[in-house]
């Protein structure tokens, strides 16, 4: 089993600490800002879990990405539980990579691997997009 410790350090402030050990701020008042929120987090979470995907899915496919940035935008309930209701994934590539490989991992992402994803499909409506940007270089 795997266990999370959360602390209250004053305020809507806590301190998050992983299985793995890493620490990470939290704050839950949107008015002070001082660290992500919690569902902020889920949504970085989405990003990280499909990026990894998309690198080694695309490295395993021998092609040569240059740079990949995620953008994770969605819509939340508007009664409580306020859970996402909407995402739309965007994934920006650089490199000299096929577009039939990108789709293919892309749909690898997002119908196998992410866990994030299959969790947050059970409250949310998913749109997953691409965008090839011209390589840099040879």
């Amino acid at each position: 089993m795997h266990t999370a410790s959360i602390k209250w350090t004053g305020e809507q402030k806590f301190m998050g600490i992983g299985p793995s050990g890493h620490a990470v701020p939290f704050d839950s008042d949107r008015d002070s800002n001082k660290a992500p929120g919690p569902m902020e987090m889920v949504l970085m979470a989405l990003g990280a879990c499909t990026a990894t995907d998309m690198v080694i899915i695309l490295e395993k496919k021998r092609q040569h990405l240059q740079s990949l940035e995620v953008l994770c935008s969605g819509e939340r309930a508007a009664e409580p539980p306020t859970v996402w209701t909407k995402l739309d994934v965007l994934f920006r590539i650089r490199g000299f990579v096929e577009e039939s490989a990108v789709q293919h991992a892309m749909a690898l992402t997002e119908e196998k691997y992410c866990s994030v994803a299959a969790m947050l499909k059970k409250t949310a409506v998913f749109s997953w997009r691409y965008e090839l940007l011209p390589a840099e270089g040879k």
